[in-house]
């Protein structure tokens, strides 16, 4: 069974930093491209990041330009986002997810998702 188990979250006051960590199971992690996903209370869970199987592209939400950055280890079969400049409009649970190496901004294209993590920022 595969398992994504994302990691990181927590409580900031805006302008603060956190990274998040997805950790998977996946025996053929370094063939997957890789997304993150957010879903804020009341919303539909939206686009946020993802990467190609080779790590060699990633695309982000505007909302998220230049503030979040997503890389992938795959000797640890695991992808990370560093955000930065949080502010609280990006409060929400935040998900990982995996799908055969071309990556997608629609969530139901995805094979594989974690539990998601919490991030709250504080104004």
């Amino acid at each position: 069974q595969v398992q994504l188990v994302e990691s990181g979250g927590g409580l900031v006051q805006a302008g603060g930093s956190l990274t998040l960590a997805c950790t998977t199971s996946l025996r053929t992690f370094s063939t997957y491209a890789m997304g993150w996903f957010r879903q804020a209370p009341g919303k539909e869970r939206e686009f946020v990041a993802h990467i190609m199987w080779n790590g060699r592209s990633t695309y982000y939400a505007d909302s998220v330009k230049g503030r979040f950055t997503m890389s992938r280890d795959d000797a640890k079969s695991t992808v990370y986002l560093q955000m930065n400049m949080l502010e609280p409009e990006d409060t929400a649970v935040y998900y990982c997810a995996a799908r055969p190496v071309v990556p997608s901004i629609h969530p139901a294209e995805y094979s594989y998702w974690g539990q998601g993590t919490q991030v709250t920022v504080s104004s």
